[in-house]
């Protein structure tokens, strides 16, 4: 439950980062750090990209590889510059002394960054992923401390991680942990099931609705309203010859492509002769 500060929005890719990065760890090491990439709004912080920072990690003294951090962001910048640093991960489950060393030094490169957790060793059963944000606390001029707020966070993912997402999920009721890549036409049969399935539901609803079984709900009734209002007025016919065409037009594109990948195969061979 967030206390203070933005929400968090961290796309799968950087859950998936950070446990590659707790797998191929250095033997013996307790847990690892890394950057946190992404971009920030008024009210949001997204997280869209992480990579790993090599640390050293003991009772009394923690040492982090900061010229690896630059570096590898620098490099980053590259490749997307509006991406910039937003804070930190660490793999575990509770915030340590070290943790407040390493804050410091986020604290210099982004403003009030965050700090995430990933309890990668499943120590509830679960993974539990924690957002936080540092405020100082403390009498002025005295001592003065540092500590965490929770925040709130949410899982987002754009519609290429999706398909990632969706095929991970099916590995869970394979024996073997393992499935393979489907084919275009099935990835449309499984859209357009899956299209069919909420209409379902909804038309389910509404007559409930009507019928009196189901109370009425402003909201739902809105978010139905725009749903209806999104729909292109076409005729049956418009639309199946609107259907046809753009299949026509992919079937070409298609031939035009496996015809040159035969051309450039066939010149290749002639080359060589």
């Amino acid at each position: 439950m967030s206390v203070y500060g933005p929400v968090v929005k961290i796309h799968p890719v950087v859950l998936a980062s950070i446990a590659d990065s707790y797998e191929r760890r250095n033997e013996g090491a307790l847990r690892v750090i890394g950057t946190l990439l992404g971009t920030v709004e008024k009210h949001t912080v997204e997280v869209t990209n992480c990579f790993s920072v090599p640390h050293n990690e003991s009772e009394d003294e923690v040492a982090v590889d900061m010229e690896f951090a630059k570096n590898m962001y620098e490099l980053h910048k590259k490749v997307s510059p509006s991406e910039v640093i937003v804070g930190w991960y660490a793999t575990g489950f509770d915030i340590t002394e070290h943790s407040v060393l390493i804050h410091e030094y986020y604290s210099r490169e982004a403003q009030n960054p965050i700090h995430l957790t990933v309890d990668t060793a499943l120590q509830s059963g679960r993974m539990n992923i924690r957002a936080y944000v540092s405020a100082q606390m403390g009498v002025p001029s005295k001592t003065v401390g540092v500590m965490f707020s929770p925040l709130t966070v949410k899982y987002v993912y754009f519609d290429t991680e999706r398909i990632g997402v969706d095929l991970l999920q099916r590995t869970r009721t394979s024996p073997s942990r393992s499935k393979g890549l489907t084919t275009d036409l099935e990835q449309v049969g499984s859209a357009a099931a899956r299209i069919q399935d909420m209409l379902t539901t909804v038309l389910s609803y509404t007559e409930d609705v009507l019928s009196g079984k189901v109370t009425p709900d402003n909201t739902v009734g809105r978010f139905l309203m725009d749903l209806v209002n999104k729909v292109p007025k076409i005729t049956a016919e418009d639309f199946e010859s609107m259907l046809n065409s753009n299949i026509n037009d992919l079937l070409m594109v298609t031939y035009l492509a496996n015809l040159t990948r035969a051309q450039i195969a066939l010149n290749e061979k002639l080359i060589c002769l």
